[in-house]
């Protein structure tokens, strides 16, 4: 998939199917990500769905981490 036919709303589904199946899977690998959504989009979106995978982790372990302390 060339830059130029991404779509943000491609990666706004990403985003959300993404945080769907980390809420369901909290300790599912990565390969276990794209076996399990890489169907709904582009062939060669996995690389996508693993960096959108990084960003909810990082995402919920500063907010876990924020949380803390209170």
């Amino acid at each position: 998939m060339r830059y130029r036919e991404h779509r943000d709303a491609d990666l706004r589904r990403a985003r959300a199917a993404v945080a769907e199946w980390r809420a369901a899977n909290p300790a599912g690998t990565r390969e276990q990500l794209v076996h399990d959504l890489g169907a709904q989009f582009h062939r060669d979106y996995a690389v996508v769905l693993c960096g959108v995978l990084f960003a909810v982790d990082r995402d919920r372990q500063v907010t876990g981490q924020a949380g803390a302390g209170r």
